[in-house]
C-alpha cells in the first residue's frame, strides 16, 4: 500500500487535490482509501440518528455499519499510524492523507504565499503546487529540486498526472 500525503496550510486546496487524486486514482482501477487530519472538532455524525444518541448517551466507541458500509466512531485522537495500520487490513493501492504535515510519508506541498515557504523544509516532498504565479515561490520550489506544477483556475492536469505516474511507480517498486 502506497502513503502520499497532501500537505498545506489551511484553505490552501488540499480538499480539492485529495479528491481530484481520488477520483484520478479510481478511474484508473486502483483501490484508494483516504485519512483527514482535522485541527478542529468535528461532528462525525448526524445529530438526532440513532448512532449519534449512542455517544451521547455515553458511548466511548460506536459502530454503524450496513449492506454497503460500515463506520466507527471512537472518542479520542488516532495517530496516523494506527489509521495507516488500519488501512493495511484492507486491499488498498494506495492511501490519500490530508494533513498530518510533519509525518514522514512523502508528500505533495501546496502553497500559497511566500509565508507558506516554510513548508518546503517538511521531509520527503515529491512535488509541490502554487495556486499562481510567484516569482520567489518557483525560485524556492526550482532551488529544492522538486516538481512544481501551478493550480491556477483549479487546472490540477499536471499535478495529476505527476501523482498518477508516482503512484504507479510507487506500486511497482513495492510489487
Amino acid at each position: 500500500m502506497v502513503v502520499l500525503q497532501i500537505a498545506g496550510y489551511k484553505n490552501s486546496g488540499k480538499t480539492t487535490l485529495a479528491t481530484a487524486v481520488v477520483r484520478r486514482l479510481s478511474a484508473g482501477g486502483r483501490l484508494v482509501g483516504t485519512i483527514k487530519h482535522d485541527a478542529h472538532e468535528f461532528e462525525p455524525d448526524v445529530p438526532g440518528t440513532d448512532s449519534w444518541k449512542h455517544r451521547e448517551a455515553g458511548a466511548f466507541a460506536t459502530a454503524i455499519t450496513s449492506p454497503a458500509r460500515t463506520a466507527w466512531t471512537v472518542e479520542r485522537q488516532t495517530p496516523l499510524e494506527d489509521l495507516l495500520d488500519a488501512m493495511r487490513r484492507h486491499p488498498l493501492d494506495a492511501v490519500i492523507v490530508e494533513g498530518f504535515k510533519d509525518a514522514a510519508y512523502p508528500k505533495v506541498v501546496l502553497l500559497r504565499d511566500e509565508a507558506d515557504a516554510e513548508l518546503l523544509t517538511l521531509p520527503n516532498i515529491v512535488a509541490a503546487a502554487l495556486r499562481r504565479r510567484n516569482d520567489r515561490l518557483e525560485e524556492a520550489v526550482r532551488a529544492s529540486k522538486l516538481p512544481l506544477y501551478l493550480t491556477e483556475n483549479a487546472n490540477l492536469d499536471g499535478m495529476l498526472d505527476f501523482i498518477d505516474a508516482w503512484v504507479s511507480a510507487a506500486i511497482a517498486r513495492t510489487s
